[in-house]
This record gives C-alpha cells, sequence and structure tokens, in this order.
C-alpha cells in the first residue's frame, strides 16, 4: 500500500483511482491508512467483490467502461501500472 501511495500523484495525473480492497473491518482499515498516512480510500469486502474478483493480493486497472484491461497477481512495480495506464489513455 505503502508503494501505492508514494505514487499516488502519478497515478491521479493519469486520472486513476486507487482502491485498496480487503475483507477487513472498517475500523481495521482506518487504523492502517491513518498508520501508513494512506490518502486513497481502503473498502472493506463482505465477500461479494471477492466472489467476482477473486481473493488474495491482486492488482487490477479496470477502465471507465468497467472492462478489466490489466490483471497481476501480487504486487506489480508501479512503473509497470504507469505504462499501461499511459497505453489505455492514448486510445
Amino acid at each position: 500500500m505503502q508503494a501505492f501511495q508514494n505514487d499516488i500523484d502519478r497515478f491521479e495525473k493519469l486520472n486513476a483511482q486507487v482502491l485498496g480492497v480487503s475483507s477487513d473491518s472498517v475500523e481495521t482499515h482506518q487504523e492502517f491508512a491513518k498508520s501508513l498516512d494512506l490518502s486513497f480510500p481502503l473498502l472493506s469486502d463482505d465477500g461479494s467483490i471477492r466472489k467476482f474478483y477473486g481473493g488474495g493480493r491482486i492488482t487490477y486497472i479496470i477502465d471507465q467502461a468497467g472492462i478489466i484491461q490489466f490483471v497481476q497477481k501480487g504486487m506489480p512495480d508501479n512503473d509497470r501500472l504507469i505504462s499501461v495506464l499511459e497505453n489505455l489513455k492514448s486510445y
């Protein structure tokens, strides 16, 4: 999460919204976000997001039409994510 926060300006310049999602409670998310000084939302999933997208540490880039354009298990390099976003923006 800290890596996303470190590059939040780069994501925002490409009109990308960073979100963190897990099954942790809202209170846990609030404490976690505060401890890392995160400026992007953390969402508490009741299981419905996990059913749709799958579980685990996965990064998705979803375009404005709601179409998944990129999937990476684990934590990809932010430069790669920025590159994907720049390519999508050019279409």
